[in-house]
């Protein structure tokens, strides 16, 4: 098995989502190019810093896809896992999940399934709780978030997840392996949310900057699994926050599926009538975004 190693220079809860789901839960919160598949057997393919930083651009070529996500936060001992399911449009950054909170301890589901519209800047939820009206949604600019968008929905919003890859530092090319059914080429590496940010399009950068500020460290380890199309199949990232009011650490493994790309994803945003333009309860965990969620 071809193993490699590349470095590219230059600096570095109930009704809660978060920061604020994990919050609401008491955890706060230039290379060549070759094709891909040639790289086990020596005949050489881009290198992994390269491929990687070229991945969102490849599900943009995709277009669409289904999407799973799967949200594991752990503080003080407490673990717990927070899932979603959905479809996304690549091309229009465009989202819809529905993020399922995990149960209580005895069981009881805590929260219902709550509906999340991803948008380039936007996070729009349903079932929000916390004193929103149950037919309103709550809106909120990803660049007020401390997080930008990486933790706050109990999902990261899978275009903001591939494009942090832009800003990949180091890489490791681990070798083939199988998910699914599909034959995909494992990754390893780090990358820098400073340069992602600066790379990152239009509608992820302000987000992706907050997240660089925002977070315990700047740099986020990932595991991502292409296909031979450079895809991203399945992509796992940790990231590490401080939580505002307890001041403790949180880690945090967000993990995104892809699959059934080309699945039609049609996501329409609320209309300004249907979003609450309210204050949000008074007693909301820490960590979730404060003030008036409409502006």
């Amino acid at each position: 098995m071809d193993r490699r190693q590349y470095r590219r220079g230059g600096t570095a809860g109930r009704a809660g989502l978060a920061v604020g789901i994990a919050a609401g839960l008491g955890l706060g919160v230039t290379g060549c190019s070759f094709s891909g598949a040639a790289a086990e057997d020596g005949r050489g393919a881009d290198d992994p810093v390269t491929t990687l930083h070229r991945a969102a651009d490849a599900l943009r070529e995709a277009g669409s896809s289904q999407a799973t996500t799967s949200m594991e936060m752990a503080t003080g001992g407490t673990r717990v896992t927070i899932r979603g399911e959905g479809v996304y449009d690549f091309r229009r950054q465009l989202g819809r999940l529905t993020v399922q909170l995990p149960q209580d301890p005895a069981g009881q589901a805590e929260h219902r399934p709550i509906t999340e519209l991803l948008a380039p800047g936007a996070l729009f939820m349903k079932n929000r709780g916390a004193g929103v009206p149950a037919d309103k949604w709550v809106r909120v600019d990803s660049a007020t978030l401390s997080d930008g968008n990486l933790v706050t929905g109990g999902a990261t919003d899978p275009y903001a997840a591939a494009e942090l890859l832009r800003g990949t530092r180091t890489a490791t090319y681990v070798g083939r392996t199988e998910l699914d059914g599909i034959e995909v080429r494992h990754f390893r590496g780090t990358a820098d949310l400073v340069r992602a940010a600066r790379d990152a399009s239009a509608g992820n950068r302000e987000a992706l900057a907050a997240a660089a500020k925002g977070f315990a460290t700047a740099e986020v380890p990932f595991d991502a699994y292409l296909d031979d199309e450079g895809r991203i199949r399945k992509l796992k990232q940790s990231f590490s926050f401080v939580n505002g009011r307890r001041k403790a650490g949180v880690a945090v493994a967000s993990t995104t599926l892809l699959y059934g790309f080309g699945t039609p994803a049609d996501v329409r945003l609320p209309l300004p009538k249907d979003i609450y333009a309210g204050r949000i309860a008074e007693n909301q965990p820490p960590g979730e975004p404060a003030g008036d969620p409409g502006h």
